[in-house]
């Protein structure tokens, strides 16, 4: 079989497709013939040589976290899957139920453990879950990350009610699924883009309010407007240092800022003073459990909800793929196909 790999000096030329054996599954194992993973901007740190609490060294490296694919094979004592279960690959591997833990975190795809860029891999039954029947492959790969984590910031680590307003920053993944999943439990949203483009397609998703932010670039103030002084209930916060001073401004008193992404750069940081004078909870998100995840495929059951799949390539063309991530082309996920 084929596989992606990636390793020092790092960076999309050290990109490679190298083959090797087959695998083939122990006791509490399943063998998985890969269709389809996604791109998270995790992907294109890793392959730039940087994840996890620094520089990477050494390699090999498979990357990718998020895949959909078809169980080919089971190991003794394989209870959870047949043979023909179409299943995603959990993020964490670990991660079951109950809180993180560093143990937990510490059995992510693609590092530590290699990753779903391949045309067969092996995983824990305990690894991988069974899907909505109504999603196409390609949209199954986009849940396991990108899904999840917008799952996990609004409902289970945000007290939310209908009727309350909620901020997504920008047309990414894990904001486009905010949107959606924002919208169907009856939240109001405001979501912020530099095209308006893009607010198009996301008003066409249910969002009730659009920020171009280039030609507005203190966006705090239509939030404001738009909640009639008060502030925002919860942020998606993606931009990280770039943004956080706005969010500042735009939560309300005891509101709810969920940090998930450090795309905008460093930015100018904030004063913490902000954040005590009005209360507000700034919370860490790294994607989620199994539990979590069962529990989100379930609403998307429900609610028939549609993950937003902008681009489609050959997993063969990872390189062309990321450089569209880069150049931040995308509107909700770029996904590779087997």
């Amino acid at each position: 079989m084929r596989a992606l790999n990636i390793s020092e000096p790092w960076g999309l030329d050290a990109l490679t497709i190298v083959e090797v054996e087959d695998p083939k599954p122990g006791p509490g194992e399943v063998l998985v013939r890969m269709r389809a993973v996604s791109l998270n901007y995790r992907d294109l740190l890793m392959v730039g040589g940087m994840y996890g609490r620094g520089p990477a060294t050494g390699g090999p490296i498979t990357p990718f976290s998020d895949g959909c694919g078809v169980v080919e094979a089971v190991g003794d004592g394989v209870t959870r899957l047949v043979v023909g279960d179409r299943v995603a690959t959990m993020f964490f591997q670990g991660w079951i139920s109950g809180p993180p833990t560093l143990e937990k975190a510490q059995t992510a795809l693609g590092h530590p453990i290699p990753g779903a860029g391949r045309e067969l891999a092996v995983f824990n039954q305990e690894g991988l879950s069974k899907v909505p029947e109504f999603l196409t492959d390609h949209e199954v790969a986009t849940l396991p990350c990108a899904g999840l984590t917008a799952w996990r910031a609004l409902f289970e680590d945000a007290d939310l009610q209908p009727g309350d307003t909620v901020v997504l920053q920008g047309t990414g993944g894990v904001s486009v699924f905010g949107l959606q999943f924002a919208h169907a439990a009856g939240l109001r949203t405001l979501i912020t883009s530099s095209s308006d483009e893009k607010l198009a397609r996301a008003k066409a998703l249910g969002a009730d309010h659009l920020v171009n932010y280039r030609e507005t670039p203190e966006w705090a103030k239509p939030v404001r407007e738009a909640t009639g002084g008060r502030g925002c209930d919860f942020i998606m916060e993606v931009g990280g240092g770039g943004t956080i001073e706005q969010s500042m401004r735009a939560i309300r008193i005891a509101g709810h800022i969920a940090m998930i992404g450090v795309v905008a750069g460093a930015g100018s940081g904030f004063n913490p003073a902000s954040l005590i004078g009005n209360a507000a909870k700034l919370q860490g998100v790294f994607v989620g459990s199994r539990d979590m995840f069962e529990a989100m495929c379930r609403a998307i059951d429900l609610h028939r909800i549609r993950p937003v799949v902008d681009k489609v390539f050959p997993w063969t063309q990872a390189r062309t793929a990321f450089e569209a991530m880069r150049a931040g082309e995308h509107f909700g996920k770029i996904v590779l196909a087997f």
